[in-house]
């Protein structure tokens, strides 16, 4: 079965066919610049990239487009719609409604909506892509695919805050924790590529991208989360802030004459390594380059990034009462070998012992990066949301 797998943002949608039976991505591109005037770029799986300029009102044009481009007599990769059998949305926000994927109904469609207020940038419009395909494929199964769902199996121990119990009862102000899609997925990797018990494996997984959070996993089955109600709380980010302490908000609205809109702004867009950095960037490779030349400034925004994610690990492992694996993933874990021994230097206490030359190799690739003696496993797993929407779709539509 072809599946198509769509992540719709407000202004683009990214896609992807993937034959479910092998797990290869047939075709992939985007859509960008929705509303203003619109712009897809298309790669089929044994051709060159394409990029043509279309009007694109809406997503539903886009939607449209992109079947083309599937459909298309010499760059296609389908002969026609019936080839799709089924189409996996990614959702970014499904509250405490949804532990697990679920099939798209009028029910699921009305609670996702009920979500909007806890992700105002992202839900609407992944309404809107859903809404968009039912018009277009109106008889094609659809799934959504919750980025929040792999984390509702922690305890109210993890997901309840410190304030007036009213405030979750009234709003459901919790720990809802973000990259579900790619924890779940990196987590049930690392147990079968450390040859871990399914059962019983206590796995850390990294994800360290633009946007970085942590999971602690038992059996495959998260118990807690870096991120909160929203992406905002957790590890120093890109550009977001990361923890940091409640009153500092306050003060610095009366200090510089802020609206609370304009400091969360600033905490999710000015901050982070950026801000950390006196401004050199949000990408760490230029971070990187910047400590080699000798900045000071970037070398400490790197020492506290790693120092960040280490304490979250020992959090975790503290919470497990233990660890087997500790795992590397996404844009920044998968690929920046110099970071890793930052990070490990101060798990020595759990017996961990890097293999550098091995940490070298693993960039981009699977590979276990800790020594035959080390006491924890530490390894390198490339996440793939796109094959693991594909995944849960075929689990629910076959």
């Amino acid at each position: 079965m072809n599946i198509l797998v769509l992540n719709c943002g407000s202004s683009s949608l990214k896609f992807q066919l993937i034959d479910s039976e092998t797990e290869n991505v047939l075709a992939k591109g985007i859509c960008e610049r929705i509303g203003i005037d619109g712009k897809i770029s298309y790669t089929p799986y044994n051709g060159k990239k394409e990029t043509v300029f279309k009007d694109m009102p809406t997503h539903t044009e886009a939607i449209g487009y992109v079947l083309e481009a599937l459909m298309n007599e010499k760059t296609g990769v389908i002969k026609s719609l019936s080839e799709v059998g089924a189409v996996g949305h990614r959702v970014v926000h499904g509250g405490e409604k949804f532990t697990s994927s679920a099939i798209i109904n009028e029910e699921v469609k009305a609670a996702i909506e009920d979500c909007n207020d806890l992700a105002p940038l992202h839900n609407p419009a992944n309404l809107i892509g859903i809404n968009s395909c039912k018009e277009i494929m109106p008889n094609v199964p659809m799934v959504a695919v919750f980025d929040t769902a792999f984390h509702q199996t922690m305890p109210e121990k993890a997901y309840l805050y410190g304030l007036p119990y009213e405030y979750y009862e009234k709003y459901k102000v919790r720990r809802y924790g973000f990259h579900g899609t790619s924890h779940s997925f990196v987590s049930k990797e690392t147990i079968k590529f450390a040859n871990l018990d399914p059962k019983t494996a206590k796995v850390i997984v990294c994800h360290l991208g633009n946007g970085a959070s942590i999971s602690a996993s038992i059996g495959g089955k998260c118990v807690d989360t870096s991120m909160g109600l929203t992406p905002l709380e957790g590890l120093i980010m890109g550009t977001r802030s990361g923890d940091l302490d409640p009153a500092i908000i306050e003060y610095l609205c009366n200090h510089e004459n802020l609206t609370v809109s304009e400091m969360l702004n600033i905490l999710n867009k000015k901050s982070g390594v950026l801000g950390m950095s006196g401004g050199i960037s949000s990408d760490f490779r230029d971070l990187n380059a910047a400590a080699n030349e000798g900045n000071e400034v970037a070398k400490v925004t790197l020492e506290a990034y790693a120092y960040r994610v280490a304490k979250y690990i020992g959090a975790y492992t503290a919470a497990m009462n233990g660890v087997d694996a500790i795992t590397f993933t996404a844009g920044v874990g998968e690929n920046a070998a110099w970071l890793r021994p930052m990070v490990a230097k101060y798990l020595g206490y759990l017996g961990v012992e890097l293999d550098e030359a091995a940490s070298e190799k693993a960039c981009g690739v699977e590979g276990i990066i800790s020594t035959p003696e080390s006491k924890v496993k530490l390894c390198v797993i490339p996440t793939n949301e796109e094959l693991a929407i594909a995944r849960e779709t075929l689990a629910l539509v076959k």
